[in-house]
């Protein structure tokens, strides 16, 4: 047991919904466990409305038990930033998490960052889904370089964040610790209950595309790889479950050109946490079709409910899916996917790679992220 300190995390929580507030409420949850004084503030405007491409920021589930969570931060208020700098600095904690994932966060968090550790008793330490944007914008350099020099270290959750971190800061301290796995949606289900929850047929192939559905994540190349001669003889139906965060309509024209017909289920609005399990139960396989990425907290959660993974060979998905072993991975291109997924049925992989994932996933726990933390901080001079 650590000495008791007082931490305070900064960024999306309840309200909010989706993977940043799951993962920062998951890592208040395993801190408070550890007998630690842990407070979030979150916001009060995340995103101006014409910034957010979703249909809703908020959850519909019920706020978390025993966390406590405040909303305090407008990220586009610069008023806002000094008084809730005010209160951080009064509040005088051990240690700031701060998860950073784009650049147009460093402003707010920069500011609240400098005025909040005026006293040198402050450790503040980063969490980084990325330095380096999906989708470039102008000033993602100048407000990343901002938010980042007042952070004393930082937690890379893949090698290819890690090496674009030192980019920007080459000599602080830094960690690479990989996502840990998301264990706060519910419990298994078996698949035969979670595909009558979603009125599927029982006896059907199902593959899974997960998560808000963006450019950068490849439901095109999906899509384009399930009109693969294979794909039909193998009667593979993909789900498609998330928000569209892009226009649709170009992803309709493909389904219709396509003709994949009741091969591509489409469920395009934002799933819920308590129904993300069905989902997952119900799917033979969960496919990351990704463009580009860094890490994926899809793969976090597909570890946590045993199921195997295809991934593209981009950023850091292959370093949490050892091909051959928990999933394959394969190219960007849609003839790629189709093969990794062909060989995964064909081959029968689905009883072996769930035993290799029972063991793989014991790696990633919130327990070694919250070591890493206390270790960072006490390191920091």
């Amino acid at each position: 047991m650590t000495q008791r300190k007082k931490i305070l995390i900064i960024g999306t929580a309840y309200p909010f919904r989706g993977g940043l507030a799951a993962y920062n409420e998951r890592l208040a949850e395993e801190l408070q466990k550890e007998g630690h004084d842990v407070e979030i503030f979150t916001f009060t405007v995340q995103y101006p409305k014409f910034l957010f491409p979703g249909k809703s920021q908020y959850s519909t589930d019920p706020a978390p038990a025993h966390l406590r969570i405040k909303r305090l931060v407008n990220s586009v208020n610069p008023l806002n930033w000094l008084k809730a700098g005010r209160a951080i600095r009064k509040m005088n904690p051990d240690i700031i998490l701060v998860k950073f994932w784009l650049p147009i966060m460093g402003p707010a968090f920069g500011s609240l960052l400098r005025l909040g550790k005026k006293k040198k008793h402050t450790k503040v330490i980063s969490i980084l889904d990325n330095v380096v944007p999906h989708e470039k914008r102008p000033g993602d350099v100048a407000f990343t370089k901002y938010f980042l020099k007042p952070v004393d270290a930082f937690i890379a959750m893949s090698q290819s964040v890690l090496n674009d971190l030192r980019v920007f800061e080459p000599n602080k301290p830094a960690s690479l610790i990989p996502h840990p796995i998301y264990d706060n949606y519910g419990e298994h289900v078996s698949k035969e209950a979670a595909r009558a929850n979603l009125k599927l047929q029982p006896g059907k192939k199902y593959i899974l595309f997960f998560g808000l559905i963006r450019a950068y994540k490849g439901l095109d190349l999906l899509l384009k790889a399930m009109a693969d001669e294979r794909m039909k003889q193998l009667d593979v139906h993909a789900i498609v479950a998330g928000e569209f965060y892009e226009n649709a309509a170009p992803y309709q024209q493909l389904l219709e050109e396509l003709q994949l017909g009741d091969r591509a289920i489409m469920h395009t609005e934002f799933i819920p946490n308590d129904e993300v399990k069905n989902y997952f139960c119900a799917a033979d396989l969960v496919v990351q079709p990704y463009k580009s990425a860094t890490q994926s907290g899809i793969s976090q959660i597909a570890y946590h409910f045993d199921k195997p993974m295809v991934v593209t060979n981009v950023g850091g998905l292959t370093e949490m899916v050892p091909d051959g072993v928990v999933g394959f991975q394969c190219e960007p291109d849609p003839q790629s996917i189709a093969t990794a997924i062909e060989k995964y049925f064909v081959d029968n992989r689905e009883a072996d790679m769930i035993a290799a994932l029972q063991q793989e996933k014991l790696k990633y726990s919130w327990h070694r992220l919250a070591t890493e933390i206390h270790k960072l901080a006490d390191n920091i001079s």
